[in-house]
Formats: structure tokens, C-alpha cells, sequence
């Protein structure tokens, strides 16, 4: 049994399984295929990035923050999620997919706008707003099904990426703080930090040296260098309501 499957590979849930794979929960995103996102022109409202970015582009380097940070993929689509049964020895939940295995997780993330039809076997508090439906959740992305939680869109955030990506990670420390795991923060700090005022390096932090800070400055210059060296071939995803001619 996973330790938390994500629903939904858009910013909100991609931001989540970074920080929950990070914190050694095993950590699995089902994605359905493409984030709304892909159909921005290009995103020019996120921080870091002065000129904009492809949006695809984005998508693809958190993607890869996300494998790098532990989190493992699956593409399909959930189409239910039931509570495991009570004569189950581990608590936790049943995910059917369109065509794969079920999956057994003991927290599931929501991070699927616009799609929420899989939770209706759960009581998670669906709100309908004309065509679309949110989820209820408290200040941690919490529904009122222990265990389920709802990031981004889904859970009524602005409809805005950087938004979608702080919301899902505050939902990913939420699922870390309910998972009682032995987890302080996330932070890579100057060797000495913590064990220079004589502490000992909390959980989830990394003292490292000048040397190994600049393996990592040139690792990640490298990385970005070679993403963003040539024009993404892809377009932009059209909304599904216009005609477009693709050729």
C-alpha cells in the first residue's frame, strides 16, 4: 500500500508529491494525461522566471523535480475511490483506474480539476457551482473524509499556477504532519547552520559544504541550460469547445 497517491499532474499535485516524496512518504501521481496548464501561451505570472516561460516547459521541469524527489507515475484515470474494508488489517483506500489495477494508497490527494466524479463514493463534501464541482476543505486541503485531501483548482484556489503550486504544497505538509512523520522542514542549509550553534540537523534538513553547494549550483545550472537550449515543439492545447485547424 502506497503511503499517498496523488490524483492530478498538474501544478497542485505535482507540488505536493515533491515535498511528500521528500519527506519519505511513498508518494504516487496518477495522471491523466495533460495539466490544464498546457494551454496557457506561455506562463508569465510565476515568480523566477522574468520573461516568462513555456508553459509546457514548466510542466515537464516539475515533473522531473518530482522523479528526481522520489515521486513515481502512472498514467490513467481514477474513476472511483472507496475506503479499504473494515476487516482490512491497514486503514486506507481503493483507487479503480480506467483499464489498470486498483490501487490501495492510505491518503489520496484530489489535484484533478476539473474532474471530482471518482470521490462521489466517499462524502468528501462536494460543492456543484454550474457545470463544475469543488471539494469543502479545511485550512490543510483537508475534506471531511480522514485521509482525503484536495489541492488547486479542485478545492476552490484561483485558477492561477502559482497559487495552484502553493496550495499543493501547503496540502503536502498537511499529509506529512498527518502521517506523524519524524519531518521538520525542508531546508538545504550552509554547513554549520544547525550544528554551528551546537543542534543537531533536524529531520528533513541538509547541512552541506561550500564544495558540495557548488556540485549543486553547476548540476543545476547545467539542468535548466540544457532544458531551455531549444523552442518546445508542441503548441499550446486548445480549449476543448473550439475548433481549431491543427495542420
Amino acid at each position: 500500500m502506497r503511503d499517498v497517491c496523488i490524483v492530478g499532474g498538474g501544478v497542485a499535485g505535482l507540488a505536493a508529491s515533491i515535498l511528500t516524496a521528500r519527506a519519505g512518504l511513498d508518494t504516487l501521481v496518477v495522471d491523466g494525461g495533460e495539466s490544464i496548464l498546457a494551454r496557457n501561451a506561455s506562463l508569465e505570472n510565476y515568480p523566477g522566471f522574468p520573461d516568462g516561460i513555456d508553459a509546457r516547459r514548466y510542466l515537464q521541469l516539475t515533473r522531473e523535480q518530482a522523479r528526481n524527489a522520489g515521486a513515481t507515475f502512472e498514467l490513467g484515470r481514477v474513476t472511483s475511490v472507496e475506503p479499504v474494508a473494515e476487516d482490512d488489517l491497514e486503514a486506507g483506500f481503493v483507487l479503480e483506474t480506467d483499464g489498470g489495477e486498483p490501487l490501495e494508497a492510505r491518503r489520496v490527494i484530489a489535484a484533478s480539476w476539473a474532474d471530482s466524479d471518482y470521490l462521489v463514493p466517499l462524502d468528501v463534501g462536494r460543492i456543484q457551482r454550474g457545470n463544475k464541482h469543488f471539494v469543502s476543505v479545511d485550512e490543510g486541503g483537508r475534506t471531511a473524509v480522514d485521509g482525503v485531501y484536495a489541492a488547486g483548482r479542485i478545492a476552490g484556489e484561483p485558477h492561477q499556477a502559482i497559487v495552484a503550486a502553493g496550495h499543493g504544497a501547503k496540502v503536502g505538509f498537511a499529509v506529512i504532519h498527518d502521517a506523524d512523520v519524524n519531518f521538520y522542514q525542508d531546508w538545504v542549509v550552509p554547513e554549520g547552520y544547525f550544528t554551528g550553534r551546537g543542534r543537531e540537523v533536524p529531520p528533513g534538513c541538509e547541512e552541506i559544504d561550500d564544495e558540495e553547494r557548488r556540485r549543486r549550483d553547476e548540476r543545476a545550472r547545467e539542468t535548466m541550460l540544457e532544458a531551455l537550449s531549444e523552442p518546445l515543439a508542441e503548441r499550446p492545447t486548445m480549449h476543448p469547445s473550439v475548433e481549431r485547424d491543427r495542420s
